[in-house]
């Protein structure tokens, strides 16, 4: 006699004496399971499951299977690869016993998914594999009213002041592409006036590119002239 058993969202078609691996169960080497998820025995077609049928099988070992590459490539303008193993958690299982009925008072734990539940369920889960219900909580006690609160006062933060410009320095926003952000960093690296971008040579121009990442930007705007000709219209 033959039955189909589903466990782990697969169907398998068994006989008593086979050998097959099956998605990881909450069970050690030498437990006896039982599968209580029977589709077909024989001649019964379960509707859709065949009530009161079971298999019991005995643990053989916990293994892992075959590994599994997984390889992703994508053709793009920045071109991407990645590659990844798997080995699935199996579980060895030597069919002992097919049951047409009364596999639910056979007293065998049921065979439950090792990743769906905790130990402990499984432990409390009966030969039909559904575990039991729990002890409903008792009501909890009324918790005495609190006096109201007076309401709290929230003091609201200061508005932060507007960062005032450098004392006696230029307005480098009148350079071509200096914006606010660039201002705040020529003034973070020391540079507030005018005479000082003027006086700047090309070892200034690449130490200050290279420290403030202008990428070129000082000599494409022409920054060094402009600041001569605003540093002559100052005086």
């Amino acid at each position: 006699m033959f039955a189909v058993l589903k466990t782990g969202g697969k169907q398998y078609r068994v006989r008593s004496g086979d050998v097959l691996r099956v998605e990881r169960l909450a069970a050690d080497a030498g437990e006896k399971v039982q599968f209580n998820e029977i589709l077909m025995v024989g001649t019964t077609v379960g509707t859709p499951t065949v009530e009161g049928a079971a298999v019991q099988a005995e643990v053989i070992d916990q293994i892992r299977g075959e590994k599994v590459i997984h390889f992703v490539r994508r053709r793009r303008k920045h071109s991407s690869k990645r590659t990844r193993g798997h080995r699935q958690q199996l579980t060895l299982l030597r069919i002992t016993e097919i049951l047409e009925k009364g596999g639910e008072k056979s007293g065998v734990k049921a065979a439950i998914g090792a990743g769906s539940v905790s130990a402990a369920a499984v432990a409390a889960a009966g030969p039909s594999g559904k575990a039991a219900k729990p002890a409903a909580k008792p009501a909890a006690k009324p918790a005495a009213k609190k006096a109201e609160a007076a309401p709290k006062t929230v003091a609201k933060a200061a508005p932060k002041a507007a960062p005032k410009a450098a004392a006696g320095g230029d307005d480098l926003k009148r350079l071509s592409g200096v914006g606010p952000a660039l201002e705040k960093k020529l003034h973070e690296a020391g540079v507030t006036t005018f005479a000082q971008i003027a006086a700047w040579k090309k070892a200034d121009i690449e130490a200050m590119d290279e420290k403030l990442s202008f990428k070129g930007r000082i000599e494409r705007e022409g920054w060094v002239a402009q600041a001569r000709k605003l540093a002559a219209e100052k005086e």
